[in-house]
């Protein structure tokens, strides 16, 4: 079986007119990396609807609540975030673009306090893990994880909670009026993960600025035949950016793989993906969009 998507409005240079009255859910609250990142894809003035878990987020958007979703999909640290991969996939949304952001993680905590007077550290846990070498020097700090950065920010304010530090951005620090205990605390300087945007209908880009797509194949279960898809990447020159097997809950020892792929030239992709569709059992594309990695 093979499923692809049919494109329909454009996104290759969306004008701030065009966005005018539309909802855009995000995973978390005002002040998250993922509203900063809301801000910086659809304009400063977008309205968003904050949403506790990727779950929400998703039925924000079938529900028809919210028009678009900016959704975390992989970290440069902690690696891609498959869930939601299959979340998109089981719910037949489509990613129209991708953006990505520097995180810079702080610690944060109540006006006058100091890190010896921490005893426990809140926030996400792809936060934590990202920040697990700054953490590690203190060893009697509990570490809790939590929904989202600056929700955990922001509580801290409201309850006026002494001893408790979150680890979220230098803009929910000033949001919710925290100091910041020690600045830039993820291990690695260069932090950044990458963000989709995801609709329930599919948005037609011009071939001419597609040179990235994210596709799900399932293929018979013998020896050889993910070797000779990955073979028939590389003979039409499409670059492997990330592969991952997820297995199929309901057939044992069978496993879906997402996989993202660039390209310079349409062409190359629209011959592969045609060959692939006849190789594997099934095949879906995620998206087909404009790749924007700095």
């Amino acid at each position: 079986m093979s499923t692809t998507n049919k494109q329909t409005t454009s996104i290759a240079s969306p004008s701030p007119l065009e966005r005018v009255g539309e909802r855009i859910a995000i995973q978390g609250i005002i002040g998250s990396f993922h509203h900063q990142v809301a801000q910086e894809y659809f304009g400063a003035a977008v309205e968003v609807d904050e949403c506790m878990s990727f779950d929400k987020l998703i039925d924000s958007l079938l529900s028809g609540k919210s028009d678009q979703a900016v959704m975390a999909i992989e970290n440069s640290i902690a690696g891609p975030i498959i869930p939601n991969y299959a979340l998109i996939d089981k719910n037949n949304l489509h990613i129209i673009g991708e953006h990505y952001l520097d995180i810079h993680q702080n610690l944060m905590a109540l006006k006058g306090q100091h890190i010896k007077d921490i005893l426990e550290v809140h926030s996400h846990p792809m936060a934590l893990l990202q920040c697990m070498e700054f953490l590690k020097k203190y060893p009697k700090i509990k570490l809790v994880e939590d929904k989202d950065t600056a929700e955990t920010a922001r509580r801290i304010q409201k309850k006026q909670l002494s001893g408790i530090a979150a680890i979220a951005s230098k803009t929910a620090a000033e949001m919710y009026d925290l100091d910041i205990l020690a600045p830039e605390i993820q291990t690695i300087n260069n932090n950044m993960t990458r963000f989709v945007i995801i609709k329930k209908e599919n948005s037609f880009v011009e071939e001419s600025e597609i040179n990235r797509a994210s596709i799900k194949f399932e293929l018979d279960h013998k020896r050889g035949s993910l070797a000779a898809v990955l073979n028939v990447m590389s003979d039409c020159k499409l670059n492997l950016t990330k592969i991952q097997s997820l297995p199929k809950i309901e057939t044992p020892w069978k496993y879906s793989f997402f996989v993202d792929v660039t390209f310079d030239k349409y062409e190359d992709y629209a011959k592969a993906k045609s060959l692939m569709e006849i190789m594997a059992e099934y095949f879906k594309v995620l998206g087909e969009y404009k790749n924007t990695k700095p």
